[in-house]
């Protein structure tokens, strides 16, 4: 039987050069990049997610593990592409116009890809035609918007006007999140979820794909 447990608990304790020598050793044995993501890579990053919600992991642990994750993920990418696997869904993130704050983002972006999403990342001091163009081009299920200001939050609804003028906001799920960000707030600008923290990002595109 396989072995998974080296490269989990690389992505687990943030150790970036070990879980990229995990993944290879276990390629290199005749593992399908697939298996590594599902056996090893998601149920790691879901462990972080768990130690984070209790308190025994914080912003750096989180940091490291999404580090190591994003390595491992520059080595398996294309052989998962050249094997047609199919994500759990694609995903759009980015900071709203204005903010250029990224921290936060690049946390779910990395705990999205550890659990089987594919992630397109517009950066920040992203404006709403962006975010309009990524959905329509990379015919993306859902979107991420981040904002760590409370002077650029308008833009979270601003974004949100813009999918509904080019007619797509039926078909597309968005997210929200950042730190003044609230579930109140959410539902007054009719996004469809909010995430408290980058840990709750997994479980929440999950819900939003019907997964």
């Amino acid at each position: 039987m396989p072995d998974f447990s080296k490269l989990h608990e690389a992505v687990l304790t943030g150790n970036a050069p070990a879980a990229v020598a995990a993944a290879r050793q276990a390629m290199d044995a005749g593992i399908e990049p697939v298996e590594l993501v599902n056996r090893a890579i998601s149920p790691a990053m879901d462990e972080v997610g768990r130690l984070y919600e209790a308190g025994e992991y914080f912003v750096p642990e989180l940091l490291l593990a999404a580090r190591a994750t994003k390595e491992v993920f520059q080595l398996i990418r294309p052989l998962l592409t050249q094997k047609d696997v199919q994500p759990a869904a694609r995903v759009v993130l980015g900071t709203v116009q204005g903010d250029l704050h990224d921290i936060g983002k690049n946390l779910v972006g990395a705990m999205l890809e550890g659990g089987g999403f594919e992630v397109i990342d517009l950066g920040v001091n992203v404006p709403p035609e962006k975010f309009v163009r990524a959905m329509e081009e990379k015919q993306a299920q859902i979107v991420g918007l981040s904002a760590l200001l409370t002077t650029t939050m308008p833009a979270m609804k601003t974004t949100l006007d813009a999918f509904r003028t080019a007619g797509i906001r039926g078909r597309i799920k968005v997210m929200i999140g950042g730190a003044p960000i609230t579930q109140s707030y959410a539902d007054s600008i009719g996004a469809d979820a909010y995430g408290e923290n980058a840990a709750a990002a997994v479980a929440i595109a999950r819900k939003l794909a019907g997964r």
